[in-house]
């Protein structure tokens, strides 16, 4: 289009004579007519009448529209539904995996009457857990009583909701028959007008029988206030004395699992902690097989490597890159993913990322990828994702497969280049963490998106770039 533009001005005056009336200027105007005619169509296939705006594939009721062009909308709209990143997962279909740590939580409340405290990193799939064990225990009757914590959560509000979700009917101190109770009562109307506390609902759900009740607080480390951790072991403590029928699960404490026992040390007795683990590479390739079920797609073996690859185990990472793939390969025409298409999603991927980190860490990133450390980066990132985010030396031999004094150098160096932090104590002695939370998934992400090569071949492994 610049060559056929190329020293023509329509802003320019047009000659007058014989001449500009010759052949010449017929050549002219036919050379601007070749130009301009084919933009003034495009210009008209643009315009909103025309339907060249995009449009929504499906409506606000989940129903196709029926307006749109695209021969994979119904494909597109199974894939939202198959890969939900941005979402927890509560469907038993689309849940993949955790099989042993589910059972064990369950057993856990089943067979040991215990409180259970999960932690772990962020995205690594604890309030999905959290829904799937919401299924089970509702499937066994259980109450269950789901609530997400907030940054100004309090034990008054929390747990007088709590108590509304339980009917009156399962109090030893009224007949199922009772006026009260046929009316729909719950205990909290018998609940006083102060300010509740742990001793007060302990007291209370120790009167339940002919049934078993589980609390859950999500994302537990949202809450900013003290008093109301220590008011949550508090009643735990008091539950577990009284022989309660009702059970507390805490999700999302790693920052403060320590400062909750430590209130109380002896609910130690009382409580199944359990670290989420990251997820194995069968478990993310079974998110892949429950995305290809349910979408109407299939992955490439080689884009599914890919996937395992980039996941690192992470649910979150998984799920994000194959949903943003399986939208590249429609885009292309094709129901088949390839390994092409992971590389664009990663492409994508990073793009959501940057917006998570400050702009000079990310300029400061690129210079050292510029300068050849991606290796340097790639392992010390790995080994932060392996370690919830904080490592030692040996977190990074480990990973990566390589010497100690190979895992010490590449450690040094970044903290010279102050894009990790020296963290100490007596327990766990020297360690490491990245400056800001999201640094060693966005880095390892660029790393991928360096050696993918585009999906022509395998992606190698900064074990295998390192050497050893």
């Amino acid at each position: 289009m610049e060559s056929d533009l190329a020293g023509w001005n329509p802003f320019k005056r047009k000659k007058t004579g014989a001449k500009a009336a010759g052949d010449t200027a017929g050549r002219t105007d036919s050379a601007h007519s070749a130009v301009v005619k084919p933009l003034i169509r495009e210009a008209h296939r643009r315009t909103p009448e025309a339907g060249g705006l995009p449009r929504f594939n499906t409506t606000a009721g989940d129903q196709m529209s029926g307006r749109g062009s695209d021969r994979f909308a119904v494909v597109r709209a199974k894939l939202r539904h198959a890969f939900t990143p941005s979402q927890p997962v509560a469907d038993r279909r689309l849940f993949a995996g955790r099989d042993e740590v589910l059972k064990t939580i369950i057993r856990s409340i089943e067979d040991q009457r215990l409180h259970v405290v999960l932690y772990g990193e962020r995205g690594i799939g604890k309030t999905s857990l959290m829904h799937i064990l919401t299924q089970a225990a509702t499937e066994a009757r259980y109450i269950v009583v789901y609530t997400s914590c907030g940054a100004n959560s309090n034990f008054d509000e929390t747990f007088r909701a709590a108590a509304a979700e339980i009917p009156l009917l399962f109090h030893s101190g009224f007949s199922p028959t009772a006026a009260e109770a046929e009316k729909g009562a719950s205990l909290a109307d018998l609940l006083p007008n102060e300010p509740l506390t742990p001793r007060k609902f302990g007291d209370l759900c120790a009167r339940l029988t002919g049934t078993r009740v589980l609390i859950i607080l999500d994302e537990f480390d949202r809450a900013e206030s003290g008093a109301f951790r220590r008011d949550v072991a508090e009643v735990i403590k008091n539950l577990s004395d009284r022989l309660g029928r009702v059970q507390l699960v805490l999700a999302g404490v790693a920052a403060d699992l320590t400062e909750l026992v430590e209130h109380i040390p002896s609910i130690r007795r009382n409580i199944f902690a359990l670290r989420v683990p990251k997820m194995t590479e069968a478990e993310v390739l079974q998110i892949v097989a429950n995305g290809e079920r349910e979408a109407d797609l299939k992955f490439d073996p080689q884009a599914s490597a890919f996937v395992v690859e980039v996941a690192r185990g992470s649910p979150y990472i998984a799920n994000l890159v194959c949903h943003h793939a399986g939208h590249a390969a429609l885009d292309a025409g094709r129901s088949m993913v390839q390994p092409a298409d992971v590389a664009s999603a990663v492409d994508r991927t990073i793009l959501e990322f940057q917006g998570r980190i400050g702009t000079p860490i990310q300029q400061h990133v690129r210079r050292l990828f510029d300068q050849g450390r991606q290796d340097v980066l790639a392992m010390t990132s790995r080994a932060a994702l392996a370690a919830d985010g904080v490592f030692d030396a040996s977190d990074v031999e480990a990973s990566n497969r390589i010497s100690a004094r190979k895992a010490q150098d590449a450690i040094e160096i970044l903290v010279a280049e102050r894009l990790l932090r020296s963290l100490h104590s007596e327990e766990a002695g020297q360690r490491y963490s990245f400056v800001e939370e999201g640094m060693p998934t966005l880095i390892w992400m660029m790393w991928a998106q360096r050696n993918l090569n585009g999906g022509s071949a395998a992606a190698p492994t900064p074990r295998a770039a390192a050497g050893s």
